[in-house]
């Protein structure tokens, strides 16, 4: 048997880990692992046009999956490219492996050709980053990378010079079982006793829901109907507790809808569960406030808290439902869903009346359109700015599908890499990336990744020729907007040109045959809807002083008109409000 070199020991650490492909763009100092995997059955090598790909993708599949997943670049500029999106998967816990070759090991230190310094370059979004120096250090260095990204949920970086990763393996080398899912946490009994005595002690509770609560719809569920509890959720909680949801209130934040700020500012005790809110401005002042979180480090650091509880939410929630006394008295909670369905009811007039015949077409009929003609288990991928509010208002939540976007990091660009993580992971199963025209066009290069690989990701473009949220941000400002106008191409021609399914929408009666036709297309499509930079107004009910500079603006753009399906589930939830 040939001896292993250890590039090809890396390789095989990788799958033994769970990783399935590898993410990157090749060149010379990773032409040794590239060359591994080529020989290796149990990863592929998937080609992607831009190394900020490679690491969107390789996130999005460690989101999808919750397993561990892998991006590479070369030297240099190659895996400086990376950085973007190992940042987004950073701010996102999901587990990520990056390879970030380096040059010869002889010339660093020496200005060579290409150079950089990767242990230093990725240190702020990775909770390790060493560099393979010399072969004596595999595989102890690569395992405790990867348990480093698993067991903490984040981003591991290692880098390697070319050289090195030609060189043999050591052949008495120190393997080990690889950590490679995460354990549950339990808090400890006197923190479940402190919480039980104030749940007991308050006369109206509100719960907070963040994506910690992925996998205890139930006991949330159950919890809030035993004190009975408005539920509010964060953006990246929607997903996991807005369905099914009889205590639903809405969203807070900077898009928020319904009655979710009213509960968590008006009730007795706030507890937070699996949230990292980032905005403290929504928050309150003046209530108890208790946190529960898996990561400790994330306790406090948005508002005083009068309880932290490291804990998993699900577990901590299994503890504390048994101990703590039913409530009866359902006033507080009637009161905020009937809130809720009345500020709902409100806004939704503005964008029900002639929809149907409004050019440019409204982007929130586009959203309300896709939300009911997609898949019950799609997977929908969306860009930061304007989208992020579709898919807020109108992406309905069902605990089949998910929702997969820049949410912590805020970047441009995100929705068209990550689809093509997420459709990697399940080619039968619908993805669509919601697309704005200034994010696709900034890595429009990677539709040819769809084309190239026959991924049948499908991107719908909300085509409004502007950065629309920026441009709105200059308006709340005061400032005239300048710089934001996108001179777009017919983005259609040249999916078509690409070898991939285009349509272009420029009429609303047109939409819904454009979505069937690229739904039914069994390759990559791309539906190029023309829609209205001019669809927002500046809601009534937010204060100048609660948030400061892109935050205040980000919170005057909140929707005015329209908030799909969920005006419905508000209705249905009133119903179970008992009559005086």
């Amino acid at each position: 048997m040939a001896k292993q070199n250890v590039a090809e020991q890396f390789v095989d650490i990788l799958a033994r880990a769970g990783v399935k492909r590898l993410y990157g763009v090749v060149g010379d100092s990773l032409n040794p692992v590239v060359d591994a995997i080529r020989r290796n059955s149990a990863i592929d090598w998937i080609h992607v046009r831009h190394e900020e790909t490679a690491a969107f993708a390789a996130g999005a599949e460690a989101q999808i999956t919750g397993s561990l997943a892998a991006c590479a670049g070369s030297c240099g500029p190659g895996n400086l490219h990376l950085i973007n999106g190992l940042y987004d998967a950073h701010r996102s816990m999901a587990p990520v492996l990056a390879l970030a070759s380096h040059i010869p090991s002889s010339e660093i230190g020496l200005g060579y050709f290409q150079e950089t310094h990767p242990e230093l370059l990725f240190q702020e979004c990775s909770h390790y980053n060493e560099m393979i120096s010399n072969p004596e250090q595999m595989p102890r260095l690569l395992q405790t990378a990867i348990q480093h990204a698993i067991g903490r949920g984040g981003v591991s970086v290692v880098s390697m010079p070319g050289d090195v990763a030609s060189k043999p393996a050591p052949e008495k080398s120190i393997e080990h079982a690889l950590v490679t899912a995460r354990p549950t946490v339990r808090p400890g009994d006197d923190e479940i006793d402190k919480l039980c005595r104030m749940v007991d002690e308050a006369r109206r509770v509100t719960l907070f829901c963040g994506s910690g609560t992925a996998g205890a719809h139930a006991e949330v569920m159950e919890f809030a109907e035993k004190i009975k509890s408005p539920v509010g959720h964060a953006l990246r909680g929607k997903e996991w507790i807005q369905y099914d949801n009889p205590y639903d209130v809405g969203m807070s934040g900077l898009l928020g809808y319904g009655a979710a700020y009213e509960a968590t500012n008006e009730c007795d005790l706030l507890v937070l569960l699996g949230t990292d809110f980032p905005y403290n401005a929504f928050l309150p002042d003046d209530v108890k406030i208790v946190q529960v979180d898996v990561r400790p480090e994330h306790l406090g650091r948005r508002s005083k808290l009068d309880l932290a509880v490291w804990g998993d939410v699900r577990e901590t929630l299994r503890c504390l439902t048994p101990r703590v006394k039913p409530k009866s008295d359902r006033k507080f909670l009637d009161r905020m869903l009937k809130k809720h369905a009345n500020a709902l009811e409100g806004v939704v007039k503005a964008y029900t009346r002639k929809v149907e015949k409004h050019v440019p077409i409204h982007p929130e009929f586009v959203a309300s359109v896709l939300d009911e003609m997609a898949d019950d288990d799609a997977v929908f991928t969306v860009d930061t700015g304007m989208n992020n509010v579709w898919a807020a208002r109108y992406l309905t939540p069902n605990g089949k599908r998910r929702v997969i976007g820049s949410f912590s990091h805020g970047s441009m660009a995100n929705a068209l890499p990550q689809a093509i993580g997420a459709q990697f992971t399940d080619l039968n199963r619908q993805v669509v990336a919601m697309s704005g025209d200034g994010g696709f066009s900034m890595l429009m290069g990677d539709f040819l990744t769809l084309v190239q690989h026959d991924l049948p990701v499908k991107v719908v473009l909300f085509n409004n020729s502007s950065l629309g949220m920026v441009e709105l941000e200059m308006l709340v400002a005061g400032l005239p907007s300048y710089g934001t106008t996108n001179k777009n191409p017919d983005f259609a021609a040249i999916a078509r040109a690409a070898g991939a399914y285009g349509v272009r929408v420029e009429k609303p009666k047109q939409l819904q045959s454009a979505l069937k036709d690229a739904f039914k297309h069994k390759g990559p499509a791309l539906v190029d809807v023309v829609t209205d930079p001019n669809a927002l107004s500046i809601p009534p009910k937010i204060s100048a002083d609660m948030v400061t500079g892109f935050a205040l603006s980000a919170s005057k753009i909140v929707l005015d008109g329209g908030v799909g399906r969920m005006l419905q589930m508000a209705r249905s939830n009133l119903r179970n409000v008992p009559r005086p």
